[in-house]
């Protein structure tokens, strides 16, 4: 794992953690950089590692570099150094090779509005040279009942709502078989439906083998679907790794694991808590928190009850991606679905 807030990656890997990638990830990238004219830096010194079959959580608000990142990938926007590894080959000279195995939403493909969703995907099927023409009408069909536009498929996509739009996005991605498929903001304008149902498409994408590299601003909604993450903020790598390394990277920080406990008798369980040897004890109306350190939670309900503190709800909260990316960088963030 690598953290980078202030933290040097260790020589070799400790317990627990992912070894490091090499050149056999899906994506690597070393001191990816990108300044634009007038010196902004919007991407500074990158090392981004994907393993090959994650679903990896891109992080980070509007402005961090993600968006520059991903377009390094794709070959539309050229570094200003550093290197790039795409499946395992260099970025963008061996860009001809990488593409056909690569599925992409950024910002969305410019579709024809007079057109209909089927009518668009065929036009992208024609200028692709790795899609066989034999089966180019059946694969648009199944991207199309993948992301449920079967009924809209004959529609004009200039009458297509917002969430249709990003639906009718993700089928250009999926219209073959991928290696990676590499997805910018993929539920922008989607209702909560059509949000869950990305979701369990982007599951069983990953569950068939291919890579997902999902760039996001939602946290809560990539913590639910990521195996691993990286987080970006102001262009540089704040932390990358399994999501269980980036919560375990909180250790002995501002966000830890904390118990709850409601309970009618909040003075005495804060008295018995502070016993215990619990940090952090906090105590409001009906309920009281403190941090577990190495208490055992099932230990410290126990001795409630033993003390006589009626336990009216007991909770273990561990940190989230949330706490991950305000505790190391200090910002607010979007966690919303």
């Amino acid at each position: 794992m690598s953290v980078n807030a202030g933290v040097t990656e260790a020589e070799g890997t400790s317990a627990g953690a992912s070894p490091p990638l090499g050149r056999g990830g899906a994506i690597v990238t070393t001191s990816l950089t990108k300044r634009f004219p007038g010196g902004q830096v919007a991407v500074d010194h990158l090392d981004l590692a994907v393993p090959r079959g994650s679903v990896f959580g891109f992080l980070g608000p509007n402005g961090s570099g993600k968006t520059t990142t991903i377009r390094m990938l794709l070959g539309l926007v050229t570094p200003t150094e550093g290197t790039c590894e795409v499946l395992g080959e260099p970025v963008p000279r061996r860009l001809a090779a990488v593409l056909p195995r690569v599925g992409a939403l950024v910002d969305g493909p410019a579709f024809h509005p007079h057109l209909s969703g089927t009518a668009n995907l065929l036009r992208l099927s024609a200028a692709d040279a790795a899609v066989d023409r034999r089966t180019a009408r059946a694969r648009v069909a199944e991207a199309l009942a993948r992301v449920g536009l079967s009924a809209a498929a004959r529609k004009r996509y200039g009458a297509y709502s917002v969430g249709m739009r990003q639906r009718l996005a993700l089928a250009a991605a999926l219209r073959g078989p991928r290696e990676l498929l590499i997805l910018d903001e993929p539920t922008n304008g989607l209702d909560p439906q059509g949000t869950r149902e990305v979701r369990s498409l982007i599951r069983q994408v990953a569950a068939a083998g291919t890579t997902v590299f999902v760039s996001s601003h939602l946290l809560a909604e990539v913590e639910q679907i990521c195996t691993h993450a990286a987080v970006m903020s102001g262009g540089r790598l704040v932390a990358q790794g399994t999501v269980a390394e980036l919560r375990a990277a909180l250790g002995g920080r501002a966000a830890v694991t904390r118990v709850t406990v409601e309970t009618p008798h909040a003075g005495r369980a804060a008295t018995l808590l502070t016993g215990l040897g619990l940090a952090g004890v906090r105590a409001g109306d009906g309920e009281v928190s403190a941090a577990l350190g190495d208490r055992a939670p099932e230990d410290v309900c126990r001795a409630l009850v033993e003390a006589g503190v009626a336990v009216r709800g007991f909770a273990v909260v561990r940190p989230s991606l949330e706490d991950v990316y305000v505790d190391l960088t200090g910002e607010g963030f979007d966690v919303g679905a």
